[in-house]
């Protein structure tokens, strides 16, 4: 199906592309990430250039985070620094990564992705305790000399990548700060969902136009997913959310591992 030759959609077409939106960030919006698992790589299946496919992705993302933003926007509150944090360090992150894609194949991207991903989902297993509530911890400059640094590793895969970088975040919250899944989801959207994916469709927009035949379908479907995902995980809790947030790792990691 070449969706991105095609001005002409049929009413199924774009129920199709809806549909795989839609179930892409309900999961993406529960879990903390993961849009990119099945959005990214079916734009690119319906005949669009990967960096197009990757623009498009991102912009449609950010209606996820703008969805889920406004569902869960009282968890917030309590933590503007590290929002402030993620936004400074992660957004150059995240411009560098748009270059990346010109210059490294994806290829290597994607099992870098897949490797970290994979021990994310195990870590997440054997540490049964992982984000269902929320504690204080002690925070140490040089803890915030790391956490800051790898806020931008993290930015670089974002642009360069997409999908399970949003996983990444909600994982290195928790394990910093203490946060619970609800708490470091809530976060994420706002920063990586919103203001990170915008920096990056901005980037990407640069090389080029986008598919404009299909991303109206692409905003509206996530965020409609983005709302009643997050709608979902405040009404199941934090419990369900980490048995996702681990499946949705060990699958995305897998998935990459195959495209490599």
């Amino acid at each position: 199906m070449d969706f991105y030759n095609n001005q002409d959609l049929t009413i199924l077409s774009q129920f199709i592309i809806f549909f795989i939106s839609f179930l892409s960030n309900v999961f993406s919006s529960i879990a903390g990430g993961g849009a990119g698992l099945i959005q990214l790589p079916a734009l690119i299946l319906f005949g669009i250039p990967y960096y197009k496919a990757l623009a498009a992705h991102k912009i449609a993302t950010v209606a996820l985070g703008i969805g889920g933003s406004i569902r869960n926007y009282k968890n917030l509150k309590k933590n503007f620094l590290i929002t402030y944090q993620l936004l400074i360090f992660g957004i150059p992150g995240v411009i560098s990564g748009t270059f990346i894609v010109k210059l490294i194949s994806d290829e290597y991207l994607y099992i870098l992705l897949a490797i970290f991903t994979i021990i994310l989902g195990v870590y997440s297993l054997i540490k049964p305790n992982l984000g269902l509530i929320s504690s204080q911890k002690k925070i140490e400059p040089f803890t915030y000399l790391k956490f800051n640094s790898l806020v931008f590793i993290i930015g670089v895969l974002n642009g360069s990548i997409s999908s399970g970088t949003g996983l990444l975040v909600t994982i290195l919250l928790i394990h910093t700060f203490g946060l619970d899944f609800l708490s470091s989801i809530s976060i994420t959207f706002l920063t990586v969902g919103i203001f990170w994916n915008a920096a990056g469709a901005i980037a990407l927009s640069k090389m080029g136009s986008l598919p404009l035949n299909i991303l109206g379908i692409l905003i509206l479907g996530s965020f409609l997913g983005g709302f009643s995902g997050a709608h979902l995980s405040n009404l199941k809790g934090n419990k369900f959310i980490k048995k996702l947030f681990t499946c949705l790792c060990f699958l995305i990691g897998l998935t990459l591992i195959l495209k490599f």
